[in-house]
Order: C-alpha cells, then sequence, then structure tokens
C-alpha cells in the first residue's frame, strides 16, 4: 500500500508519516522544504523506503511534479491513500480586523491546496480504491470567535469531503474528514510568527476601525496564540488512531472527532438554540477576552453616567 500526505514538515502529518513507515508501509511525505529540519528528521528517524516529496499545495508545479513522481513509483497498482494535512491558522482576531491576506491565505493552503491535489492524485486513488482522508478542524463544523478566516476554509474542505464521498462511491473510494479539537502543533505559530502576523493586522486595519477597537484591545489578541497552545492538549495519539483507522479499517467513519469536547461541541451547536451555544462558545472561547473595544467601553460608561 502506498499512502501520499501534505504538511509532514511537522505536527499530525510528521508524526502520521512516522507511523505508518515504521509499520512498513510506503510513505511519500511531502513537505514544504525537502532541506527543512522537518524533513531531515524524517530521513534519520524512518526507513529508507519513505520518500520524501517536495510539495507545497499552493505551487501547481510542485503538485504536478509530485504527481508524476509518485505515479512512476506506484504505476499500475495506484495510490491506496491521500492524506490532506497541510493547513495554516495565521491568525485569531475579529473577523471585522483580519486583513484580507490571512483570509486568501487560509483559503489557499487549506481549501484550494486540498482540491488541486485531490484532483490531481484522484486517477491514482480510483484505481486502489483507497482512501481520500483530510484533516480539518471542530472549526469546520461550528464557529468560533476570532477564527473567521481558519473556520471559514475549514467549512469549506469539510462540505468538498462530504460531496466528494457521495461522488466517489461508485468508484469503491471511501472519504473520511477528521476534526480534531485543540492539540498542541506548529499550525499556532511561533512567537516570531505571530508578532508578523500581528503587525501585519496594524498595517492593514483602517484608522477609523483601530480607533473603534483601541489600541488596548489590539494588544490582547497578541497572546491568544500563546494561550490556545497552552490550553491544548499535547498528546496527538487521538488524531493518530482515528486516522490510522480512517486508513486503514475496514469500514472507515465518514466523520472523527478527536479530542476533548471535539463531538460535544458540534453536537450543542446542531441541536440546541443558536443563544445556548453562543453562550457556551463564549465562556470557552473568550475567556480571554477582559475588555471591550475602546467605544463599546466609552458608550456603556456614557450609559451608565445617564
Amino acid at each position: 500500500m502506498a499512502f501520499h500526505y501534505s504538511g509532514c514538515d511537522s505536527g499530525l502529518g510528521h508524526a502520521l508519516a512516522k507511523h505508518l513507515d515504521k509499520q512498513g508501509l510506503l510513505v511519500f511525505a511531502g513537505v514544504l522544504d525537502r532541506n527543512g529540519p522537518g524533513a531531515e528528521e524524517l530521513r534519520r528517524a524512518c526507513s529508507p523506503n519513505l520518500c520524501l516529496i517536495q510539495l507545497d499545495v499552493t505551487n501547481s508545479e510542485e503538485i504536478a511534479a509530485a504527481h508524476s513522481e509518485i505515479s512512476g513509483r506506484v504505476k499500475d497498482a495506484g495510490l491506496w491513500a491521500i492524506v490532506h494535512n497541510a493547513g495554516v491558522l495565521l491568525y485569531v482576531a475579529d473577523g471585522e480586523l483580519l486583513p484580507m491576506n490571512v483570509y486568501k491565505q487560509c483559503m489557499e493552503v487549506n481549501f484550494i491546496g486540498v482540491v488541486q491535489v485531490t484532483k490531481m492524485f484522484m486517477p491514482l486513488l480510483r484505481k486502489a480504491k483507497g482512501r481520500l482522508v483530510t484533516i480539518s478542524s471542530m472549526a469546520g463544523l461550528n464557529p468560533i470567535p476570532g477564527f473567521a478566516a481558519y473556520a471559514a476554509s475549514k467549512a469549506a474542505v469539510t462540505m468538498f469531503c462530504a460531496v466528494m464521498r457521495q461522488d466517489l462511491m461508485k468508484w469503491g473510494v471511501k472519504v473520511s474528514a477528521i476534526h480534531p479539537s485543540g492539540f498542541k502543533t506548529n499550525i499556532f505559530g511561533s512567537r516570531e510568527h505571530c508578532s508578523i502576523q500581528a503587525q501585519n493586522l496594524l498595517e492593514n486595519i483602517k484608522p477609523d476601525v483601530r480607533d473603534d477597537y483601541g489600541e488596548d484591545y489590539l494588544n490582547t489578541l497578541k497572546e491568544l496564540h500563546h494561550e490556545m497552545l497552552t490550553t491544548s492538549s499535547s498528546n496527538i495519539s487521538p488524531v493518530l488512531e482515528d486516522a490510522y483507522h480512517a486508513l486503514l479499517a475496514q469500514r472507515p467513519y465518514s466523520t472523527y472527532t478527536p479530542g476533548t469536547f471535539a463531538y460535544l461541541i458540534p453536537l450543542i451547536f446542531r441541536c440546541f438554540p443558536l443563544w445556548v451555544y453562543d453562550t457556551i462558545a463564549k465562556r470557552m472561547f473568550l475567556n480571554h477576552r477582559t475588555i471591550l473595544p475602546r467605544s463599546l467601553r466609552t458608550f456603556h460608561n456614557n450609559y451608565k453616567t445617564d
């Protein structure tokens, strides 16, 4: 069996590539940088059977080159599985504040990249009657404050997977989407990355919007990534177990929800009145927010005075 992964430089894709390689399976590990530390670690830790593939999922030429290399290796056997793991979060902030380039990059990587790779490799997958597996997110099932760009891209890829599941039934290809809750991976980025994204936000925000929100409110956004990282689980084994099941079980599930509240929160969103979900979401995801935007504070203070 041959498996093709994107986003193997770090995090879930990196760990899963190692895990499957240890099972003696042929893994084509797509990495953003074949000379980077993640790729070097895979060379060191994995068997010679693992094949590193240069793959930026937003680069059509690299996708075509990866397809040429992989198809030359698997030939008529086809490709058993495509695993989409590459993803970006970039920055967490109110949807009005996020720059358009954040929205565009989230869609390019998290959605358009998945579609492009899927379309390119689908003939190989149909040959093997294999598996199409995508690492989405709990944010693709229910709204989370501050995640407008990321959640929109994950909702798009979640629906794409659902439709592909229907389209590919006749070919014998099984499709699964995995929606983890919070796990510690590199998607949160380093403090340096967060500083760059914060500067990107400040450079693109309009003066009147900046004045309405206030500098102190904007400054609270800078620590969100660190706070999310500290509250996320460092044990990624639930995601690996679900991915392994989706790839090799005789009857894989169409949807997996590994992690704390990953099943419960979307269930509440779908089955309860919206005010119930919004109340819970405010307490769970806005516990870091200790102040209101400047204009709202001014309004409340004036109201109390009157």
